[in-house]
Parts: C-alpha cells; structure tokens; sequence
C-alpha cells in the first residue's frame, strides 16, 4: 500500500515548453497570449521574444524592437552553455524574417537530439482570407522556408485554411478536399493537422465556422492509423488579435494530456477559446458603451479573467469524428 501512496503522491515530471513569439507590453499576442495558459495548465515555460513591442500593430501605433536570428542563436547559446537545452515542446508562432525562422529550424533539429521525444508545435502563420479572398501578410520568401525547412520538422501544425493552400498549393472548396490537403501535409512530416478556421459550409448553418482536425498514427504493427474530426463553434463577431497564438498553446496543452484523443483535445481547445472569445466580447461591448464599435484595446483577450476556463474548461462545443 505503501507503494502504492508514493506512486501517487509522485508528481508527473515536469513538461517544459521553449516558446519562440512576439511580446507586447500590453495586451495578449504572441507569447502574452500563449505563455499563462501553458502555465495555468501545469507546463514550465521558457520564452524567447521574438520581438518587443509596445502593444499589437492593429492599434494606431506601435514601437519596439526586433530580435534577429544572431541574437536568437546567443541566446540558445547560453542556455546550451548551462546544459539546461532539454525541451518536452517548443512552440512558434509568427515570424518575418527567413533567416530568424531557419534558425528556429536549427535549434528545433538541435533539441530534437537532445530529446528524441520532443513534439514541435508550429503555428504557419502566413495570412488568412477575408471574403474569401486570401493574402498574405509576411513576405512571401517565408512560404518556401514553411514548405520545405519547417513543416517538416514540426510534429503538430495548425494553419488556417488559406496557409493550408499555401503550404499544398491545393484550393479546398469541400471538406472532402480539406482531408485531402491534410493527407497531403501529414506526408510532410507532422502527425497532427489542425485547419484552426475555414470557409467551408458548417452542417450547423452560416453562424458557424468549421475547423478539422486530423491525427495520423504509426501502430505497432507498422500500420498507419488516421483519426479525422470537425469542430463547429459558433462565430463571435468581431475581430481578435492573439486567438490564434491562443489556440496553438492551449492545443499543446490539451494534446499532451489527451495524447491519442485528437477529439477530446479539440473539445477543451476550442471551448476554451469560446469562453475567453464570450467574455471579451461582451467587456469590450460593455466598455465601448450602446451603439460603438470596441477599439483594439477593449478587443484585447480577457485572459486573466479566464483562468478558471482556461484550467478546466466546460466542454460548449463538440466534434463530430469523420
């Protein structure tokens, strides 16, 4: 009985996550927005700021500084000095420059010697569609570097429809075509693909934005084992800074306490998102007063006040398993 008690007295071991994103001073993108989930949920966190700036650049101004690729190697440096370079996940979200975004690639290779275990989350952040038509807003030499140098190192991707495209160079107009390109990006090299928004019809109706995911498997056996899902959460209007720097981290979170349950992890994320989605909706609407649009200060993610959401959250949304 003894034994029994210790074994479960005995803390998991520590999950520790290398997280390369923006900061802000003020409000929630980049790691802001990634880095106090992953701690609300049990996991040590390590962030490298890609870039400091004063808040978001949606807002009418912003300042600060860039960390380019030789200071982001200093930094991996150090840490290697002091032999603390071992990560359970490293996390990226969106870069600008190539040759910041190859380094990552290296330390990601790097770590991933260190760590046979370690699963990279990589977040392909290139552009989104607004009605319908899509473009991109980072340089367009970052497609080639995704396609070729970072998709397939990463072990967990999750694009939108549009830089799913980009990554495939397939258009997906039915979901039949999204499996298809998420087929094709499996083949690429990660195992989890999550098309986090698209346009595709929801079964629910138009108030509803469909997402899809899908988990590829390697048996004992050899045997490849494809888990598919589609996630419909109803559409909040307006428009989020950080939601998807949001998602990625709690997706870590949620895949590594449900490690072959792409479905429940999905369900948690995305309910999640929906109650920090609800409640900064209704503050910004509150703040902004009857009748005025939320500025992108009032829009700013209410994270703090989530915590209890974020930390277990009441499931709202269901997926349906294809």
């Amino acid at each position: 009985a003894a034994a029994a008690t210790a074994t479960a007295m005995e803390p998991e071991r520590e999950c520790r996550v290398l997280s390369i994103q923006s900061h802000v001073v003020r409000g929630y993108v980049g790691n802001k927005a990634a880095t106090f989930p992953l701690q609300v949920l049990g996991f040590e966190v390590d962030t490298v700021n890609s870039v400091q700036f004063s808040n978001h650049t949606g807002y009418a101004h912003w300042k600060g500084q860039v960390l380019n690729s030789d200071e982001l190697h200093e930094l991996y440096e150090g840490l290697k000095l002091n032999k603390v370079n071992r990560y359970d996940y490293v996390l990226t979200g969106y870069t600008r420059d190539t040759s910041f975004l190859a380094m990552v690639v290296d330390i990601v290779q790097e770590l991933k010697q260190q760590n046979s275990n370690l699963v990279y989350v990589c977040d392909p952040v290139m552009g989104d569609k607004w009605n319908g038509e899509g473009s991109m807003y980072v340089p367009k030499d970052l497609l080639p570097v995704y396609r070729d140098k970072v998709v397939p190192v990463a072990d967990i991707i999750t694009p939108n429809q549009f830089e799913a495209e980009l990554l495939t160079g397939r258009k997906i107009h039915t979901e039949k075509e999204a499996l298809e390109v998420m087929d094709m990006l499996h083949a690429m090299g990660p195992e989890t693909v999550v098309i986090t928004s698209s346009d595709l019809q929801a079964p629910l109706g138009n108030d509803y934005l469909i997402a899809l995911g899908s988990h590829r498997k390697t048996k004992a056996d050899g045997t490849k084992m494809t888990q598919r899902i589609r996630v419909e959460s109803p559409k909040v209007d307006a428009v989020f800074v950080g939601t998807g720097d949001l998602f990625a981290a709690m997706l870590l979170a949620w895949t590594h306490k449900h490690p072959n349950n792409l479905k429940v992890a999905c369900e948690k994320t995305v309910s999640a998102m929906q109650h920090v989605l609800q409640r900064t909706i209704k503050s910004a609407k509150a703040q902004a007063g009857d009748g005025n649009k939320p500025n992108s200060a009032q829009l700013e993610l209410r994270m703090v006040q989530s915590k209890k959401d974020i930390e277990n959250p009441e499931i709202i949304v269901k997926a349906t398993v294809l």
